[in-house]
């Protein structure tokens, strides 16, 4: 990772703090933490995605679990959201929680979320939870 404010921010997180990488619609302004900090790489519209931060954080950072936003009950609820497919895929290790969308702003607004990435990713429910953890050991 190059991105001199993203890597202090996530450099500074403990062993249970939480990132939102948070799609283009995300309103980030409003439904985070007052604590958490905001790293903008929202450069255009589709760039960069939270698939591509996504790949360079799990390179950075031990990823102890992931939250991922689905529709609330509805008839009109898409019943499948791919951005999800491309997130387990990268995280085969992981658990995943299916939080719905009231709820996932709720959890994003915890005092844990230490840090949200604005990305410029246009997939609706592409909004990603992470939670940092701790570093095993190599034998």
């Amino acid at each position: 990772m190059t991105h001199p404010e993203l890597l202090r921010v996530v450099a500074a997180a403990g062993h249970g703090a939480k990132i939102l990488l948070a799609d283009g619609n995300y309103p980030h302004s409003v439904w985070v933490s007052p604590r958490a900090e905001r790293v903008a790489l929202n450069l255009a519209p589709g760039l960069l995605t939270v698939d591509d931060v996504l790949g360079v954080l799990k390179q950075t950072v031990p990823i102890e679990s992931a939250a991922i936003m689905i529709p609330s009950p509805g008839p009109d609820s898409p019943s499948h959201i791919p951005a999800h497919d491309g997130y387990r895929a990268a995280l085969p290790d992981i658990a995943f929680d299916e939080v719905p969308r009231f709820d996932f702003y709720a959890l994003a607004k915890t005092d844990d979320v230490f840090c949200v990435v604005a990305t410029g990713d246009q997939r609706l429910y592409a909004n990603l939870l992470l939670t940092i953890g701790v570093r095993q050991p190599t034998e």
